[in-house]
């Protein structure tokens, strides 16, 4: 209705999962990359959960897009399958079989075991060709225990080297609980990549908005006012299903009075008509939810945040005595406790000779002063910062290592911050994940990362301290 009168080749807030509309905000644009690489690297099962309307269909879409000719893809968008059914529609869909048989019924009287026989047989048939092939479940949280059993059973076809199918499961956040189930206990431990997609940031809702108005051919003509922005984030949460909603009525409000700028009137009335109430405000929402994140249970280290400030000084003492001899790092602008020298051995290092850089300090391994040798000596370090007087990172320095604490652990990895004294050096800062037994097994999780954009100087560094504050409640790096 109003795109001719805006210019529109197309409605620009469609609720079709169209892969040219997918805006790569930050999570959405680090779970393409992880599936990408999970796909590229033959990474056997990936995991991605969303609440409802994040965005996740239209992200399969988009992945497919991508996915070179050398890979063979099949997509089931309808989970309410059999065992047979889901077979057949993969079969179908890799091209083994036709729809015309499937239709005519000419697969009725073929067993389970055969069809699995045929799809081995094909997937085998792909090595000599050095090709691949991936199958994606979207709406997976719905399938039925047989079919979720079925498909990791698929999981096990491989050979000595390398699996044969990749499998992306896609679904609602209710997914990562159906999987940590009991009775789904073979096919949790076969994930290797999880990520979870979130609403919207405020700045992510105004250029998404902006994104799909450009596509659409229109953001010359339109304009939503900032407010009008804002009130869009404010009421659909951040959520781009509820976006594209309120839009498509506010651009309908906005043409009924015959003008080219949307304002946030027209976008409040547009969320009423969609029955979307008024998110609750309080002056405390900010701290609660930054609260939230601070985990206290015995035993536990201090996360990040915490170390960062946003949690009592009785936090960190409690802390610091649970690691004796270890003081909690700090974020930028905190007053705490000086973090506990680790200093480097005895071998002098001149000072024209020292490297400089963010991981200048990884050319010799630090060790913690008269500490026990560790269970897991190495580690993989992210990044290391200098440290100022008195003893702390300069702001800039401390928004860069929230920003990148953030990033690793939505990746599943536990994080350490650890304080080294390098003598003509200096003091530094280092943001270490994992601990590992053995070195090799380091050096294949650094390599790993390196494929990140954000982690492309990822490396190892051996007989690693103990945190001076840990993120607790993630695995201490993948296997």
């Amino acid at each position: 209705m109003y795109e001719e009168y805006y210019g529109f080749v197309e409605k620009p807030f469609s609720l079709t999962p169209d892969p040219k509309y997918l805006f790569k905000s930050e999570t959405h644009a680090n779970a393409f990359d992880l599936l990408q690489y999970a796909i590229r690297r033959r990474e056997g099962f990936a995991v991605i959960t969303g609440d409802i309307g994040t965005g996740k269909t239209t992200l399969c879409r988009a992945l497919l897009e991508q996915i070179d000719r050398n890979t063979f893809t099949a997509l089931v968008l309808n989970p309410f399958l059999s065992e047979e059914d889901l077979l057949k529609l993969i079969l179908q869909d890799f091209g083994v079989v036709s729809r015309e048989d499937v239709k005519r019924g000419r697969l009725a009287g073929v067993s389970k075991q055969e069809l699995i026989d045929a799809l081995y047989d094909f997937l085998l048939g792909l090595l000599p060709l050095r090709a691949s092939a991936v199958l994606i479940i979207d709406e997976a949280q719905n399938l039925p225990m047989p079919v979720l059993e079925q498909i990791r059973i698929l999981s096990n076809l491989e050979t000595d080297k390398e699996k044969l199918l990749q499998i992306v499961l896609v679904g609602q956040l209710n997914l990562q609980p159906l999987l940590r189930s009991p009775q789904m206990r073979q096919l949790d431990q076969r994930v290797s990549i999880r990520y979870e997609l979130r609403p919207l940031s405020r700045e992510e809702t105004a250029a998404y908005v902006t994104h799909r108005l450009t596509i659409a051919g229109g953001s010359a003509v339109v304009a939503f006012s900032p407010k009008a922005l804002g009130a869009v984030h404010r009421r659909s949460a951040g959520i781009p299903r509820l976006v594209n909603l309120i839009c498509d009525r506010a651009l309908l409000a906005g043409y009924s009075v015959h003008t080219n700028r949307i304002s946030h009137e027209m976008v409040e009335k547009a969320a009423e008509s969609l029955d979307l109430c008024r998110p609750r405000s309080s002056r405390f929402s900010w701290l609660s939810r930054r609260a939230s994140m601070v985990v206290a249970a015995a035993g536990a280290t201090v996360s990040l945040l915490v170390a960062g400030g946003l949690a009592a000084p009785a936090l960190r003492a409690s802390a610091a005595s649970r690691s004796p001899g270890v003081a909690p790092a700090t974020g930028a602008g905190t007053q705490a406790a000086e973090p506990a020298v680790i200093r480097r051995p005895d071998a002098g290092v001149s000072e024209s000779a020292a490297p400089s850089g963010p991981h200048a300090d990884a050319q010799e391994p630090a060790r913690v002063a008269d500490a026990e040798p560790a269970a897991r000596p190495h580690a993989v370090m992210i990044a290391s910062f200098p440290l100022v007087q008195p003893g702390d990172l300069s702001e800039s320095a401390a928004l860069r290592l929230d920003r990148l604490t953030r990033r690793i652990q939505s990746l599943g990895y536990d994080v350490r911050q650890v304080d080294v004294d390098l003598g003509s050096r200096g003091r530094w800062r280092r943001v270490l994940v994992g601990g590992y037994e053995n070195l090799d097994e380091a050096r294949r999780e650094a390599a790993r990362l390196r494929l990140i954009r954000e982690f492309g100087d990822a490396q190892v560094v051996t007989s690693a301290p103990e945190s001076v504050g840990s993120s607790t409640g993630m695995a201490a790096g993948r296997r």
